[in-house]
């Protein structure tokens, strides 16, 4: 099973910073996941370090494994200061940990209650209350469920729940009623929404109900999705001995999933290996990079070292929409959740050419950057495998 999950967020009105923070992170070692959602008192550069340094401690104290869930939001619960004026905790949380199995636990303290749904409908699971020791009016919610394929959690802040309070429509605001209906009517209309679509869905819907569609809060929606994987295989570059030629393509043949085939000598391996003929495409290129190829049962055929580096380049910027092979690399890259690298590890010459760009580099550590970025920033499982 995996776990997909994905975090929308939207400024206060003329603020320059999120005062809402989520991090999350996996560890494929283990097989989990965590994730924070943090909301910091009022708005702006203050509840942004707020918020920040709220989710950090607690994703630190819950990665090192030296202390349970519940007891690392206890100790951060205890610690947070409260504000002289407003009397209220300079942060709210809410804190995930879930396994590749299911098993997940799930601590809120001031947040608004999440959203758990199973063959469309709400479930209402029991929670434990662990009440603050050094404030009177502060406790944890703790909870212990387990998960299953097609289920869905929601987390989000205050500003989904209380976006359009006092207009006219909702005086009370959208209220976790509110977001249920959303929610609910969404999944109908599309029941294998990603969890990138929904959040923005959620996020969309809540600024759309604010005033003049100017947020009064930061908004933020996070979801996490428990569906089958999408896996793909990406191969590129010849493996450093030519005698293995055979055994590396048939296990590209053989891998079920998506495919993708970088570079010019590694399609050719496969074209020569399996008896499969290599098309070109026929349109004029666009920019610097070569257009793409076509081969039966692969699913995608692009330029090597240029378009890996261009690719890379756009995941880091997070500049995602652009039409040309590296888009179409990018676009087979994110719409994965497990994602393979077979790299060669036999050099090529072209790439000392003094004439290439100068920030080109070699096939490895481009593949080792991109695997860091796919997990750290697009919460995707990545393995590579050097060859």
């Amino acid at each position: 099973m995996f776990i997909d999950i994905d975090c929308k967020q939207v400024k206060k009105y003329n603020q320059n910073a999120f005062g809402d923070y989520f991090i999350s992170k996996r560890y494929p070692d283990e097989a989990k996941l965590i994730a924070v959602l943090s909301d910091g008192l009022g708005s702006g550069i203050k509840a942004n370090i707020l918020s920040c340094m709220t989710a950090t401690m607690l994703l630190r104290f819950v990665e090192k494994q030296e202390i349970p869930i519940h007891r690392a939001a206890e100790i951060v619960m205890n610690a947070l200061p409260v504000c002289k004026v407003r009397k209220i905790s300079y942060s709210t949380f809410s804190i995930i940990e879930v396994n590749d199995e299911g098993h997940a636990k799930i601590i809120e303290e001031g947040n608004p209650e999440f959203l758990w749904i199973k063959n469309g409908e709400v479930m209402n699971p029991p929670y434990d209350t662990i009440p603050s020791k050094t404030f009177k009016n502060r406790c944890l919610k703790s909870y212990k469920i387990n998960l299953e394929l097609g289920d869905r959690l929601i987390f989000c802040s205050d500003g989904v729940t209380q976006c359009g309070l006092g207009n006219g429509r909702l005086k009370l605001g959208l209220r976790r009623e509110g977001l249920i209906n959303l929610v609910l009517a969404k999944l109908k209309e599309e029941p294998d929404i990603s969890s990138s679509d929904l959040s923005a869905f959620i996020i969309k819907q809540a600024k759309n109900i604010e005033t003049n569609h100017l947020p009064k809060d930061d908004i933020s929606a996070c979801v996490l999705y428990c569906r089958e994987p999408r896996t793909s295989l990406v191969f590129t570059g010849p493996p450093f001995n030519q005698k293995n030629d055979p055994d590396y393509a048939k296990l590209f043949k053989e891998f079920q999933g998506k495919k993708a085939i970088c570079g010019g000598t590694t399609a050719n391996l496969i074209s020569r290996e399996l008896n499969l003929p290599i098309t070109m495409d026929k349109e004029i290129s666009i920019g610097k990079l070569p257009s793409c190829s076509y081969m039966e049962g692969v699913d995608l055929i692009t330029e090597g070292i240029l378009t890996l580096t261009e690719t890379l380049e756009c995941l880091e910027e997070g500049n995602l929409d652009i039409d040309n092979a590296a888009g179409k690399l990018i676009k087979f890259l994110l719409d994965s959740d497990c994602i393979n690298f077979m790299v060669g590890a036999k050099l090529n010459q072209a790439h000392y050419n003094p004439a290439l760009p100068i920030e080109i580099e070699i096939r490895k550590n481009i593949i080792k950057k991109m695997a860091s970025v796919l997990q750290d920033k697009y919460f995707k499982k990545v393995s590579v495998q050097y060859m």
